[in-house]
């Protein structure tokens, strides 16, 4: 994806960079994987503020995720990229030979009717998912779980990715982006690919209108309150 910029027609749109999104699906996302989402606007059961500066923004309904990607060897199809604004990257919808559908997160370089599969022994290739064993040295991953069977939880927002820098015994090394290096039982699942949108965050939003859709609130600093 490429950066949007503006001339500026108004104030707001002086400055202000976005990122183009128009090969990006434009109907609705698909019906039986949306969900309801109940905003708490930083607010508690009692009511009572317990985070700061979040309250408003556009009403947003939840596509469910699948981290796990447990659906092994069965090969799926890529019908479409999607933007959700529950988070930074993009997800894409994939259809199963039996016709079930599920959302994945989508990793940069992947295309609509692309084929891509769970399991062992897979083909090293962008948006396959397999155990850490299976994955050789220095190839980049996303969603990489921290236990067997618990979902993906590291390397999840956009342009993240990480990457195998060791074996040792039944664990492997993952280098974070950080530069930290954890040691992560090599039968936990991770896919292939840096994640999409990595120019998320060269964005510059332009207004503060641009904050309130999204829920965020004006921020004062505790040092100049009375």
């Amino acid at each position: 994806m490429t950066l949007k910029t503006f001339k500026p027609y108004t104030k707001s749109a002086r400055g202000t960079i976005l990122v183009d999104k128009s090969k990006l699906w434009k109907g609705k996302p698909f019906k039986s994987l949306v969900a309801s989402k109940n905003a708490s606007k930083g607010r508690n059961n009692n009511g009572h503020i317990t985070s700061r500066n979040r309250a408003g923004g556009h009403k947003k309904m939840y596509r469910q995720i699948d981290f796990y990607r447990k659906k092994f060897d069965m090969p799926a199809v890529v019908e479409r990229i999607e933007y959700d604004p529950n988070r930074s990257c993009y997800i894409m919808l994939v259809k199963f030979e039996d016709g079930q559908n599920s959302y994945y997160l989508a990793p940069q370089k992947i295309k609509v009717g692309d084929k891509i599969e769970n399991g062992s022994n897979k083909e090293i290739k962008v948006g396959n998912s397999m155990p850490l064993e299976d994955i050789p040295v220095g190839v980049d991953i996303h969603n990489v779980e921290l236990q067997p069977g618990s979902g993906g939880k590291i390397a999840r927002s956009a342009g993240t990715s990480v990457s195998i820098s060791g074996i040792d015994g039944n664990y492997s090394l993952i280098k974070m982006t950080s530069g930290e290096v954890r040691k992560i039982d090599s039968r936990a699942m991770a896919t292939i690919g840096v994640l999409s949108n990595p120019d998320q965050k060269n964005i510059k939003i332009g207004k503060a209108g641009r904050s309130r859709w999204l829920g965020r609130r004006p921020h004062t600093r505790g040092v100049v309150m009375n």
